[in-house]
């Protein structure tokens, strides 16, 4: 019945207002103390002019203050930009051209011509000349089909484009979140990914949507500190993508087994899940459900597997989540029947879909129409509803008319025992159309024989999909959040 994430926090104040609604490593927030705080912060933005429709960009800082802020923008009925912490100044810049943004609440400085404040300034603790942020003095919640938020991504392409999202999408994306995990009452969950970006902070959305709490910490390099958290706080569910379970891993050595009976359940998303993370999440979380999601900005949390429950289904993303309707199409946007020897491009319905790209509606109707967001990546449905994706469509490599997943090669290559990343792109062939290269990270350049990788290739990848070329590099580029961005690497083959 509520229409936005800040009404839904308002109502659990009320209701349970000393529960705990978010934790760092600096303190925590009750839902009443949060959300007296968003009402102080409201009224501090409304006294610098801020009104319904202004943007207002927040810099990350990773912490219950940045969520303050969020819900702040929202009460006042201003868009809330996000921004990742310290980034460049061109960058920042860029979206407060594109958002024409009245004010920037930051931490770094960064020298541009708009009004600014830092977010201790305006999280003040609230006191007696705040009473006049009170909703009661002419604070009305957001309808749902206001804009929210702009969140903007770079993809793996690097053009730079921002999604509206509405309040009505929020609160559908957190039903996703809720509904697919099964998070019960009383959760607590761990989220170490970046809160300037969906994943996170639609996992925080979730949590506040079902009256529970979140520990917020800025990745997970401080295995001391992190670890002192989940303790303390009695995590009982994580939010974490394949990248940081990779790192996690190599520096908490022992320390997940030890954890693993307080938690729940683990949601892994914002880049391809490997096999060897599955192994991994598996191996020490055994009774754990292990959540892989599918979706995107656009449409995010669209699909959810668990991968745990759910094993020996190659390549399925799992079935649609709560308010998700899946699609298959051919490249004219055609529906068709699809199967695994018939497959098509996955497209999406539901009230999770955004409102479109800020400022740019041919970009918006080249992905948007009749309610469904279309996608590029192949995929079909099968007969049972499970939803299964092979790659996407401008990643797959054509070699001599037989299409590669570039994915099938990665997963062979990363069980190579000197192979630490790697990727696999299309490198133009006059005779072929298209050869598999593959780039991979190693952990000794000089004792490392790229003949060995090859004859290992030969017993685990099809002769027709080897790849032709193997190049050694130091690293992988990715994006924020571990995407492998594959037009750099194509460029570079």
């Amino acid at each position: 019945m509520h229409e936005s994430i800040v009404e839904i926090v308002a109502s659990h104040a009320g209701q349970s207002p000393d529960r705990l609604c978010a934790a760092d490593k600096k303190g925590a927030y009750t839902y009443g103390e949060l959300w007296e705080l968003v009402k102080a912060a409201a009224g501090r933005l409304r006294s610098m002019g801020i009104k319904k429709g202004d943007c207002v960009m927040v810099e990350c800082t990773q912490d219950a203050g940045f969520l303050a802020c969020d819900l702040a923008c929202e009460l006042c009925g201003a868009i809330f930009v996000p921004v990742e912490h310290r980034a460049s100044a061109d960058r920042v810049g860029e979206i407060r051209k594109d958002t024409d943004a009245r004010l920037l609440i930051c931490h770094t400085a960064y020298g541009l011509q708009v009004e600014s404040i830092s977010m201790e300034g305006l999280l003040q603790q609230p006191g007696s000349a705040d009473a006049s942020s009170h909703p009661e003095y002419g604070f009305t919640f957001p309808r749902k089909e206001d804009t929210a938020e702009i969140l903007y991504t770079t993809g793996t392409t690097g053009a730079s484009k921002g999604i509206e999202v509405t309040h009505g999408n929020n609160i559908a994306l957190a039903e996703n979140v809720k509904y697919g995990t099964e998070m019960k009452e009383g959760n607590v969950e761990w989220i170490p990914l970046p809160l300037s970006h969906s994943h996170g902070l639609r996992c925080c959305y979730a949590n506040m949507l079902n009256g529970s709490s979140v520990v917020l910490t800025e990745g997970v390099s401080w295995v001391k500190q992190i670890f002192a958290l989940l303790g303390q706080y009695h995590v009982t569910s994580m939010d974490i993508s394949p990248s940081a379970v990779t790192v996690l891993y190599q520096l908490a050595k022992g320390k997940l087994s030890e954890i693993s009976p307080q938690i729940d359940y683990i949601q892994v998303g914002t880049e391809a899940l490997q096999e060897h993370v599955k192994e991994i999440l598996i191996s020490h979380f055994p009774q754990a459900r292990l959540y892989n999601f599918y979706g995107s900005t656009e449409s995010g949390r669209t699909c959810v597997l668990d991968f745990n429950k759910e094993r020996g289904r190659a390549g399925c993303i799992g079935k649609p989540t709560r308010n998700a309707t899946f699609l298959v199409t051919d490249e004219a946007r055609n529906p068709i029947a699809s199967s695994e020897g018939h497959m098509g491009l996955l497209a999406t319905a539901g009230a999770m879909n955004m409102k479109g790209y800020w400022k740019q509606p041919e970009l918006t109707a080249q992905v948007m129409r009749g309610g469904y967001v279309y996608t590029n990546d192949l995929g079909y449905i099968d007969p049972d509803g499970y939803v299964y994706m092979q790659g996407r469509k401008d990643d797959i490599i054509n070699y001599k008319g037989i299409k590669i997943a570039p994915e099938e090669i990665e997963e062979s290559a990363r069980k190579f025992r000197e192979v630490l990343d790697c990727a696999c792109v299309p490198k133009a062939d006059k005779l072929s159309g298209q050869v598999p290269k593959l780039f991979v990270v190693v952990r000794d350049k000089e004792t490392f024989q790229k003949k060995e990788l090859f004859d290992f290739l030969k017993n685990a990848v099809n002769a027709n999909k080897m790849p032709k070329e193997i190049e050694v590099i130091d690293e992988i580029p990715r994006t924020y959040n571990g995407k492998v961005q594959r037009r750099k690497l194509v460029e570079r083959a």
